[in-house]
């Protein structure tokens, strides 16, 4: 952790009136995970605070303590939560989200299980850490692919890109990004990796294919049997893992 004059003037704390919460914690950065999570999860209930925006969940599922917390939108969002969460006793982290296809073989409602990420978000930067790419925890990835259904659920590693800027993904990215084996872009995956790496914490990344970029025009597919259905699938695999942790 960096001291002197590197250290943070500002450092993200416990207050007094907020508990600690579970060691595990899922990320959903949008509304319709969250009411998709707690259909699965009933016993999850919410707490009377909120981390920037964000509201929190805590109980257990199938016995095992838990907290959820969302919604949340682009990297400077998802990291002030994060910190929080890792303020408060969070040590491994599943994040949930949606993402667009730069790949043709990429389709909507496939998943994609981020393994890199290439950042344009303005986050990262002030996160030195050794590793100018960091990924996931192999053990929370290895869990979630282990716990996914043997479905037709087209499943992708590797690498994808996170932006501050949906309406400046241009031509010229998309094809750059293409051309590197990138497969996805979103808005927080590169952010989440670095602050994990930094505060060495566990963290994995999972995220359904959305939309598509790949033939350089934007099709949405948010209404697609196959984009609802990897969700529903996701959302139970993500908890699977959680009940194994008991």
């Amino acid at each position: 952790m960096p001291t002197g004059v590197s250290q943070a003037i500002i450092q993200p704390r416990k207050g007094k009136r907020e508990e600690a919460l579970p060691s595990l914690a899922i990320l959903l950065f949008t509304p319709q995970d969250i009411e998709l999570f707690l259909h699965h999860s009933p016993l999850l209930s919410k707490r009377p605070y909120r981390f920037y925006l964000a509201e929190v969940f805590v109980g257990s599922h199938r016995g095992v303590p838990l907290a959820l917390v969302g919604p949340m939108l682009g990297a400077p969002q998802a990291v002030l939560v994060l910190e929080k969460l890792i303020a408060l006793g969070v040590t491994e982290v599943m994040a949930v989200g949606w993402c667009g296809s730069l790949q043709p073989d990429v389709r909507i409602g496939d998943l994609v299980l981020p393994t890199g990420t290439f950042s344009e978000e303005g986050t990262s930067p002030h996160y030195p850490v050794e590793n100018p790419q960091p990924g996931p925890s192999r053990k929370l990835l290895d869990a979630l692919k282990e716990a996914l259904p043997d479905s037709t659920m087209r499943v992708h590693e590797g690498p994808v890109w996170s932006t501050d800027a949906p309406f400046r993904e241009t031509v010229t990215k998309v094809l750059s990004y293409q051309q590197a084996g990138v497969l996805a872009v979103d808005m927080e995956t590169s952010a989440l990796f670095t602050v994990a790496s930094f505060r060495d914490i566990g963290m994995a990344v999972a995220l359904v294919v959305s939309d598509d970029l790949s033939s350089l025009r934007w099709v949405h597919g948010f209404k697609e049997r196959g984009f609802i259905r990897t969700r529903e699938e996701l959302a139970k695999s993500i908890l699977k893992v959680v009940s194994s942790q008991g």
